[in-house]
């Protein structure tokens, strides 16, 4: 194994050239990643944790209440890596990196379309790049619980179990349209000038924002929202007056603005236009003769989460998933008025589920308190 980087350090790691699953190569590529814990010398106890759509490889943040020692992510036990997803703006080679034939600018609109299979064998290009042969349990939620699937698809040989945690097999109809409608918001911004806004010194936030108004509404739950907002006015505004302004807004209205603005200020329109599309392309039949097959062919243990309130990715979907995948290790709900966000916010519940997940991994497990156990060797 090659030497980690130092625990919590964001690392970017070439692959070197990559080509997508629609042929179109990536010269120069590169991986940033992260790591918290040390791994045992045969990686028994590497877990690897897939993010979201606007996450990243900050495992720390967004999931910091589960991360630690004595946490469901046991640091003394496990050595937890995170990479940011190829065509992110995190370290990771995206829209926004250098072009290396042209390294006054980005890449811009010469970025090629990825797939959620490219995303995994990046991140598997990773992983051989460190000299990590296996990994105990890839898990992850949303984009990273497509990313997870897949790598239970493609390298059933390199995972001993899965997490699968609100997402679903492939993408429906409503999913793509609801996503391309973002896509659009960011594109029908004048500054996007057809990707290449770079080096205008102007970017799409407008359009982004709009975009990220739209997906919030899909991470929370009606309820939720509702029972926060109703129809009260944002504190010194009257949204009901005379004639309609911008400027007079419904609290959710200042909630949805407050994301937006958030986003916008940590997140490139590219990378963002760029991981959308590959969530609409997510498709774990195309190719293995259509989804309850392909399912049925994964040997990978897999155990699978939904939230009961998400309208993103319905629980339903979660129930289709545990119905076909051959090798189903186990199924929870999360139960919350949140929404699709719930596995993100619901960290109690959260806790046990991965808790369980991670103790029905087959073989054994890697103790903390076990002479030479990730808490002592040297990284």
């Amino acid at each position: 194994m090659s030497q980690l980087a130092p625990e919590g350090t964001l690392t970017e790691v070439p692959i070197g050239t990559f080509t997508t699953e629609a042929g179109a190569a990536i010269p120069g590529a590169r991986i940033a990643y992260q790591r918290w814990g040390s791994p045992l010398p045969d990686c028994s106890n590497v877990l690897l944790v897939e993010h979201a759509l606007t996450g990243d490889s900050r495992v720390d943040q967004w999931w910091g209440e589960l991360l630690g020692p004595g946490r469901a992510l046991d640091t003394r036990r496990y050595c937890v890596l995170s990479a940011n997803v190829l065509g992110g703006c995190q370290g990771s080679t995206g829209p926004s990196s250098p072009h290396p034939d042209d390294p006054g600018r980005a890449w811009g609109s010469r970025f090629p379309a990825l797939s959620i299979r490219d995303q995994v064998r990046a991140e598997r290009a990773l992983l051989s790049a460190l000299g990590i042969p296996r990994v105990r349990a890839i898990l992850g939620g949303s984009m990273g619980g497509a990313r997870t699937l897949e790598w239970a698809a493609l390298y059933p040989g390199f995972l001993r179990a899965a997490g699968v945690f609100a997402v679903s097999a492939r993408a429906s109809a409503w999913q793509i349209g609801i996503q391309s409608a973002q896509i659009a918001a960011v594109e029908n911004d004048p500054h996007w000038h057809g990707g290449d806004y770079y080096s205008t010194g102007e970017a799409p936030l407008g359009g982004l924002a709009t975009a990220r108004r739209i997906a919030h509404l899909t991470y929370r739950g009606e309820l939720e929202l509702d029972e926060r907002f109703g129809t009260s006015a944002q504190r010194g505004e009257n949204p009901c007056g005379a004639y309609r302004s911008a400027r007079q807004r419904f609290a959710v209205e200042g909630y949805l603005d407050h994301q937006a603005a958030k986003l916008a200020r940590r997140f490139d329109a590219g990378s963002y236009v760029t991981l959308t599309d590959s969530l609409n392309r997510h498709d774990i039949g195309r190719g293995r003769g259509g989804l309850n097959k392909a399912l049925a062919a994964i040997t990978t243990p897999t155990f699978v989460a939904g939230v009961d309130t998400d309208i993103l990715y319905p629980y339903h979907q979660q129930e289709h998933l545990s119905r076909n995948l051959s090798n189903l290790l186990g199924m929870a709900k999360i139960v919350s008025p949140v929404g699709h966000d719930a596995f993100l916010a619901e960290t109690r519940q959260m806790d046990r589920i991965i808790r369980d997940f991670l103790g029905r991994v087959p073989g054994d497990p890697p103790r903390a308190d076990a002479p030479g156990s990730a808490a002592s060797l040297p990284v």
